[in-house]
């Protein structure tokens, strides 16, 4: 039987409100800080399938969430395209050559690092209850053009946008070839045992509405076209952060399943501009949970009577904040799990 996660991603409402959280494998898990002390890198961890699934598990033990999402990283995806990749203590992820400077050409395809992902998805799946749906996951193609023409994050993501404008058919090649390989690492997260795939725009909200269209909603609706044709039965939730006024297009035009929603989402207005039916994911501030107290719980029950109308998996608007005390999630956990609404 597909778990209550599952369900609700392909549109039924169930008897409760299903949960999960952004990054919920990882730092603000004692668990995780031991194991990560005692493996190394980041990287190191991603690419050791039994460490990764253990990750992939440990929120689940400890909360009982209703979905374990893939622990892996948005980056894999150049990685295999034959970018380096690092993760540097205190400086974040670094690429090279960016593609700022170099050419897409130049790349030689690594995909041998994607089997390890594979084999962590096929390890979690055994090792998860059918009430538990497990997810995929990559980086939309914008939000990871960004950091492959930069070579690092940045603020404003000015290498890319810059090349927008100024060399948009480089650009296009570069995202192209984005699709290509996040469309082929899908459907491999999908046979080896994902039950539902979401894709992270982190970067969309930095885009001027023409831009948008062609950076986030064609190359995310090419990504969904193919997995509906090549998995149809796979939901597929897109997450625009920052799209704000531009959610319903994104919505209505990329042909995802269900849309998750950022902290700066009203879920009042969502819910009045997303199609009817739609499956809503989210949208509770991190800071929040990081905060806790009475109005932890205050805004969760605000966020699940907003949306009560429609299938809504709660989560968080982003990722889980490091920081965050363990008591807190617990808190939120019984808040939406006792809510009577």
């Amino acid at each position: 039987m597909p778990g209550l996660l599952l369900d609700t991603l392909r549109g039924k409402r169930g008897p409760r409100t299903p949960l999960w959280l952004m990054r919920q494998a990882g730092r603000y898990l004692p668990e995780y800080r031991e194991l990560r002390a005692e493996k190394g890198g980041f990287l190191e961890l991603v690419y050791d399938s039994p460490a990764a699934c253990e990750i992939t598990l440990q929120p689940i033990r400890r909360f009982g969430f209703d979905g374990a999402i893939l622990f892996s990283d948005i980056l894999i995806v150049p990685h295999a395209m034959g970018q380096n990749l690092q993760f540097l203590v205190g400086e974040g992820p670094h690429l090279s050559p960016k593609l700022e400077d170099s050419e897409l050409e130049a790349l030689v395809s690594a995909k041998h690092h994607l089997d390890p992902v594979y084999e962590t998805v096929r390890l979690c799946r055994a090792a998860l209850g059918d009430e538990t749906t497990l997810l995929g996951f990559a980086g939309s193609p914008w939000t990871v053009a960004t950091y492959m023409v930069a070579g690092e994050g940045s603020r404003d993501q000015q290498a890319a946008r810059s090349m927008a404008y100024a060399d948009p058919g480089k650009l296009q090649a570069i995202v192209d070839a984005i699709v290509d390989v996040t469309i082929e690492y899908l459907i491999g997260q999908i046979d080896a045992g994902a039950e539902g795939v979401q894709l992270f725009d982190s970067w969309a909200g930095s885009l001027a509405p023409d831009q948008f269209e062609k950076w986030v909603v064609a190359p995310n609706a090419k990504i969904v076209a193919a997995l509906k044709a090549a998995r149809p039965d796979t939901p597929i939730i897109g997450f625009p952060k920052g799209a704000g006024a531009k959610l319903p297009a994104y919505a209505a035009e990329t042909g995802v399943d269900a849309m998750a929603l950022d902290e700066t989402i009203d879920p009042v207005w969502a819910d009045s501009v997303l199609p009817e039916g739609m499956p809503v994911q989210g949208n509770l501030d991190p800071l929040l949970i990081l905060a806790g107290g009475e109005q932890l719980t205050r805004r969760a029950h605000v966020i699940l009577e907003s949306l009560k109308g429609r299938p809504h998996v709660f989560n968080l608007g982003h990722g889980i904040d490091r920081h965050t005390p363990i008591a807190h999630v617990e808190q939120l956990v019984a808040a939406v799990r006792n809510w009577q609404g």
